[in-house]
């Protein structure tokens, strides 16, 4: 017989008989096709598991079997189990962070509002002199607790936030005449008169000067609070309207107000002094509008004259200081930076004609062109304000429009009021008055530790009242250094007394 040939075997292919007979007669298969799905495999153990299942029963399986199938009543059992002791914990787990986010909401609630701190009276700065006694004497507001709204306003941004954008609650409106003034170089200043509703307490004729803030007029409601309260009680108001901040008023020359030209200030003041000719002067200026009428009283020994005293509330005092910190992230003050200037923008580009069209004008398409990109008001002041007079440089110009090289000259008694809370004011700017305080006789410097720029809201919880402390303040101490100029001597003796 010849050999066989042998044919390979394949490992997935086989030719035998793939199964064996058991003794019960059925045929098992001796090999497994390995393209059986796991699937096919957990269902034979499922069916198997309910055949054992269905001829023993629960009771009758073996320990080893019962630990590996146990009954379905118990593994619902179990599950339920673990439902309901998850199900439980699950309210407590909200409750707790419910508790956490309210409690990081209270503490950014009392940090942003300042609520730990506490009132206190205006730190004072004054020389022991019969005038400085008498003036705390006569003026409590200066020595009181200065207490703000209790809700909100010991905080400096929401004072300073509901002063620009709300400006006082029930705000008057005082009747006034609007004066122009021609000046020199073609401009037109302009200014309203409101005549006093009453006789002043001293029984003479008293003017107030007003200076506003930066870009602001006798339109403000600030303004128009304060006016309102001084007519009643006895003082005529002069209020300037900064050059181009009026929109009704259109500019007569190429130029606009800057940071601490005096030329529209002194023009009124002129024209007060001739209209009036018995009125005594008080000057008071708010914000940039402080830094304006220190300045005016400074730079000529012959603008003191029939002034009584100066108010200034709010100013930075340098410019050149002054910008440097408004460049900086500290209590929002670069965001305050950028909303000035944006507000700048929007008065100079009202008045984009009127610079342009103008043959001796400094400003043109290239200046326009670098303020729509101005982010900050040192950009506008390098690219178009200091333009306006011919400053080579931005740095000549902040020296010499501050008021800070002038204050030494002036010899009438001079109120500095800041708040320590003023996020436009850094902090290293206030040493300016504070040295002029202990050096000068005529100088009284108070600090509040709250108020905001401009803002002094007083009020019990939630509403201001429409009278601020800063109004009120004003009034009391010119009103004290008119009765001071009334009887000198009488008041110079009771000082002396009472020091004693």
């Amino acid at each position: 017989m010849g050999a066989r040939e042998r044919v390979p075997r394949s490992p997935l292919v086989s030719h035998r008989c793939c199964c064996k007979h058991t003794a019960s007669g059925v045929r098992a298969p001796l090999w497994v096709d390995p393209s059986r799905t796991r699937a096919d495999s957990q269902q034979t153990r499922c069916s198997d598991r309910a055949s054992v299942k269905q001829r023993v029963g629960p009771q009758h399986l073996p320990e080893s079997l019962t630990a590996r199938f146990p009954p379905t009543s118990t593994m619902t059992a179990i599950q339920d189990s673990d439902m309901h002791t998850f199900g439980a914990e699950l309210p407590a787990m909200f409750d707790g962070v419910k508790l956490a986010a309210v409690a990081t909401f209270l503490y950014i609630i009392v940090r942003c509002l300042n609520l730990k701190s506490t009132t206190a009276p205006p730190e004072v700065m004054y020389q022991d002199t019969p005038l400085g006694l008498y003036l705390l004497k006569s003026c409590p507001l200066l020595t009181k607790e200065y207490i703000p709204p209790l809700l909100w306003g010991k905080s400096g941004h929401i004072q300073t936030v509901l002063y620009g954008k709300m400006g006082r609650v029930k705000t008057p409106s005082p009747c006034g005449v609007r004066k122009f003034l021609p000046m020199q170089d073609g401009a037109t200043a302009t200014f309203d008169l409101f005549e006093a509703l009453e006789d002043h307490s001293t029984g003479d004729d008293i003017t107030m000067v007003i200076c506003p803030g930066i870009g602001n007029h006798s339109e403000k409601s600030y303004i128009r609070t304060f006016v309102d309260y001084s007519q009643r009680r006895g003082y005529r108001c002069a209020v300037l309207n900064h050059l181009g901040a009026l929109p009704t008023v259109e500019l007569t020359s190429p130029r606009m107000f800057t940071y601490g030209c005096t030329w529209e200030f002194g023009a009124m003041v002129a024209y007060i002094k001739q209209a009036f000719p018995h009125t005594k002067l008080l000057v008071v200026g708010f914000s940039l509008g402080g830094n304006i009428v220190c300045k005016f009283l400074g730079e000529n020994r012959s603008n003191q004259d029939r002034v009584l005293c100066c108010v200034s509330v709010c100013q930075g005092y340098s410019a050149l200081r002054a910008q440097e910190t408004f460049l900086q992230w500290d209590q929002c003050r670069r965001f305050y930076n950028f909303m000035m200037a944006n507000n700048m923008k929007k008065i100079i580009l009202s008045h984009r004609s009127s610079l342009l069209s103008m043959n001796s004008s400094n400003i043109g398409d290239a200046e326009l062109s670098k303020l729509y990109t101005a982010t900050s008001l040192t950009q506008i002041d390098d690219s178009i304000m200091r333009k306006f007079h011919g400053y080579s440089s931005l740095k000549e110009y902040y020296e010499k429009e501050s008021c800070v090289h002038y204050m030494h000259k002036i010899s009438v008694p001079l109120l500095l009021l800041n708040s320590s809370d003023d996020p436009l004011i850094h902090q290293s700017l206030l040493a300016i008055p504070r040295v002029l305080a202990e050096k000068m006789p005529n100088v009284i410097f108070a600090l509040t530790q709250h108020g905001g720029h401009l803002g002094f809201f007083e009020g019990a919880v939630l509403f201001p009242q429409p009278l601020t402390w800063m109004d009120k303040v004003i009034v009391e101490y010119t009103d004290a250094i008119c009765h001071w100029e009334k009887k000198p001597p009488v008041c110079q003796k009771s000082s002396q007394q009472s020091s004693e």
